[in-house]
């Protein structure tokens, strides 16, 4: 058979869910006040007013999808994660 597989059941749903490459779990959230909330996973990870806002929401407005997750991930702090605690202490850094 070359056609078409049969129809998933009702109710199931085999589609893998939709994600984006690049997506680091940020968002944000204007606030009235000209405020900038910064969210990771939902929840608050950093609020930016004046000049830090305002400069976050030109590269989220103007920039790729992946250039604003690496913007918020630099502003919040969670940018590096991996080995850099143990490369510091490694032998050939001691000296």
């Amino acid at each position: 058979m070359n056609g078409p597989s049969a129809p998933a059941d009702e109710g199931e749903d085999f589609s893998p869910a939709p994600t984006r490459p690049f997506d680091l779990g940020f968002s944000h959230r204007e606030r009235k006040d000209g405020s900038l909330e910064v969210l990771h996973g939902g929840r608050q990870a950093a609020l930016l007013r004046g000049n830090r806002a305002l400069g976050l929401l030109h590269i989220l407005n103007t920039g790729s999808f992946e250039q604003g997750q690496q913007a918020m991930a630099k502003i919040t702090g969670n940018y590096k994660r991996g080995n850099e605690d143990q490369a510091a202490r490694h032998p050939r850094r001691t000296g």
